[in-house]
């Protein structure tokens, strides 16, 4: 006699395979499909982050006249300095008629402005300005600036899901998904690392784990790095010495030190990055001097720099590779982490071009390296091998500046190819990124975008506003639930009304300084002109669009 559970027990086992099929027959195709799609666009970016890399090795070796960019700096220092000096100034000629002739402002587009696509702009970004801006940051890279491939690289990426998204006429959820996808094929493929670079899209770019966007986003990530193996190998940026260990679990407080120290460096990277634009601004609109020769200023700068010392110059992974082999001596140490930084700065401050990622890796690299020195000099029999510092480092302030503590980390890992560390190098980026978090708007890229008044960093209750327009909330007059004309009118001449083109976000200031329930609409035409009414925005109607769209990220993100 069987139990009396089997019976039940099969009898949802059945209804459950039902289901399933129902699932599979109905949404099988179109899943498939999609899972396709990512696939041929994580070859694309793979391709496009590969191809970047090498233009930009290709430029230097014309350039420089170096055979290996791999060991630039070392091949720099034996030319003359006129050339070290004129180099980056060309460039950054070049550059700036780039940008003022293809972008209005002059700027670089990366990382934030994908940021900024997937959160309000359904995962499109700028497609001719995203181009120029790839071509800047070539340029840049490739004459003297100092700043990383891996930024534009992930710009770049988005512009080819831009294309594939309007070619589809892909929704929102969509276009957001596929953003991630190019963005993860572009950071495995510039890292040969496909864990880190599918977890970058989601909590970077995304910035949700939710489940639907997981597998689409693995695919193209691990076709970004199956392109990048193809050309270059199955090798990883940087070798590190054997000796890598924890000398003993005593010495995890030190590695607790050094995460505050790193996420102290990383905020005061980020500051001086921001202090540098807004002095080149001062210095350019103070001195009238034509934006189109704001890069060639810092050219000079970097070009000046680097008659001395050519570490600067470009991506700076021979640096790197020194700082993480313990080939550099305490005071090199602490002087490149000045150089870089400031080099750094006059890059990003004088719109050059270029990213944040690998400069960051550099200048943890040495943080931790010459913390290492004096911690394993003031300790040395509970110390470990220094070049552990090293790595610590570089993930404690690279974490901290992109704001991505797990990517990161798996970052380092995959870069390095040493797992056994991960203990001390998790202590370390906890202790950056929590510290960096507080003193800056989260990560480098989200105070960018605060800067510019876009507010993605307090969340979608934050920014969702922004996404509303009046005129598309409003109640029209010819509405049956329209507020009456006599009272609009009086309203206005009072001086309350709103713009029919403003965002509920200028709204609900408005609201909350009064006790209306409305605000009339209006459309202003050429000055001195009287305004037009249009209707009506009711606090209720904007309250429930908020919530609507509020609820729709929810579902989005936990689906």
């Amino acid at each position: 006699m069987q139990p009396r559970w089997i019976g039940p027990t099969l009898t949802r086992s059945r209804n459950d395979l039902r289901r399933g099929w129902l699932v599979l027959k109905l949404r099988g195709p179109s899943q498939v499909q999609f899972w396709f799609i990512a696939l041929v666009l994580g070859i694309a970016s793979g391709a496009a982050a590969v191809a970047f890399k090498l233009g930009i090795d290709l430029i230097q070796r014309t350039v420089y006249g170096s055979d290996d960019p791999t060991h630039l700096h070392s091949f720099v220092a034996g030319l003359h300095w006129y050339q070290i000096l004129i180099i980056p100034i060309v460039g950054g000629l070049i550059v700036g008629l780039v940008l003022n002739r293809f972008t209005e402002d002059g700027r670089v587009r990366s990382v934030a402005d994908v940021i900024e696509g997937a959160a309000l702009y359904e995962g499109r970004v700028e497609v001719r300005r995203g181009l120029a801006s790839a071509f800047a940051s070539l340029l840049t890279l490739s004459t003297g600036g100092s700043s990383g491939r891996e930024g534009p690289v992930v710009h770049l990426a988005s512009v080819i899901s831009t294309a594939i998204c309007r070619l589809i006429r892909a929704d929102g959820i969509t276009g957001r998904d596929l953003l991630g996808c190019a963005v993860a094929a572009a950071v495995s493929a510039s890292f040969n690392a496909p864990i880190a670079g599918a977890l970058f899209a989601l909590e970077v770019v995304l910035r949700h784990f939710a489940v639907h966007a997981f597998a689409p986003i693995v695919i193209a990530s691990v076709a970004g790095t199956v392109v990048n193996r193809l050309w270059f190998g199955d090798i990883t940026e940087f070798i590190l010495p054997r000796d890598t260990v924890l000398g003993f679990y005593v010495e995890l407080p030190a590695f607790l030190i050094l995460g505050l120290v790193c996420g102290l460096v990383a905020v005061v990277l980020m500051r001086a990055i921001f202090w540098a634009d807004n002095l080149g601004s001062r210095i350019q609109f103070g001195l009238k001097i034509p934006a189109s020769l704001r890069p060639a200023g810092a050219g000079v700068l970097l070009g000046g720099i680097a008659i001395y010392f050519p570490h600067i110059i470009g991506v700076g992974y021979e640096t790197t590779s020194a700082a993480l082999t313990g080939n550099l001596i305490l005071s090199q140490a602490l002087i490149f982490v000045v150089l870089k930084v400031v080099a750094v700065a006059i890059t990003m401050g004088g719109r050059m071009g270029g990213g944040v990622f690998s400069p960051s890796l550099m200048i943890g690299a040495m943080t931790g390296l010459a913390y290492g020195i004096i911690a394993t000099g003031l300790f040395p029999t509970v110390s470990g091998s220094g070049t552990l510092y090293a790595l610590a480092g570089m993930g404690a302030v690279a974490a901290a500046v992109l704001g991505a503590p797990i990517s990161t980390t798996l970052i380092v890992f995959e870069l390095t190819g040493d797992w056994q560390t991960g203990l001390a190098v998790m202590v370390a980026v906890s202790m950056s990124t929590a510290l960096a978090s507080r003193l800056v708007d989260r990560s480098f890229f989200l105070t960018q975008l605060e800067r510019r008044g876009v507010h993605l960093a307090a969340g979608p209750q934050a920014y969702l506003l922004g996404t509303f327009r009046v005129g598309s909330v409003m109640r029209a007059t010819s509405d049956p639930r329209a507020a009456a004309d006599k009272a609009c009118w009086e309203m206005i001449e009072g001086g309350t009304y709103i713009d029919a083109n403003a965002t509920l976000e200028q709204a609900m200031p408005i609201f909350d300084k009064g006790a209306q329930p409305f605000i009339p609409v209006v459309t202003i035409g050429e000055k001195g002109s009287a305004p037009v009414l249009q209707g009506a925005l009711f606090q209720v109607d904007a309250l429930r669009a908020m919530n609507r769209a509020l609820a729709a990220r929810a579902a989005e993100e936990h689906s």
